[in-house]
C-alpha cells in the first residue's frame, strides 16, 4: 500500500472488480485530519487509503513502511492527536449540549 493505490481501473489487477458504497462514519475528529493529510500527501482518495489499511490489517500486515510511519508522526504532531492503539478501547466521546430551541 505504502506505493500509492491504483486510481484507475487499467491499472488494476484482474479479478479485483469491487462495488463501493457511500457511508456515513463517525470518527475522532483530528485522527481524521491525520488521514485526509496522509491521503493528500499520498495523491489517493481518504478511501483509498482506508480501503489499503484495512485489506493490510486484516491480513496481519502492516499496512505502511518506515517512512511513512515519519510522516504520520509528523501530521499527528500538526494536529494535535496524542491518541495511541492502547487508547483505542477507552475512547469516551465528548457529547455537545443541543442548544435551546428558540420558541420553547
Amino acid at each position: 500500500m505504502d506505493q500509492g493505490a491504483a486510481k484507475t481501473t487499467d491499472t488494476r489487477r484482474p479479478g479485483a472488480s469491487i462495488e463501493r458504497v457511500q457511508t456515513g462514519i463517525r470518527i475522532e475528529r483530528r485522527m481524521l485530519k491525520v488521514l485526509k493529510a496522509l491521503a493528500e500527501y499520498k495523491d489517493m482518495t481518504l478511501g483509498d487509503l482506508i480501503e489499503g489499511i484495512v485489506l493490510h490489517v486484516f491480513e496481519g500486515r502492516l499496512p505502511f513502511e518506515a517512512g511513512t510511519l515519519k510522516d504520520i508522526a509528523e501530521l499527528k504532531r500538526i494536529y494535535g492527536l496524542d491518541l495511541s492503539a492502547a487508547s483505542s478501547h477507552r475512547l469516551d466521546e465528548t457529547l455537545e449540549e443541543a442548544p435551546e430551541e428558540v420558541g420553547r
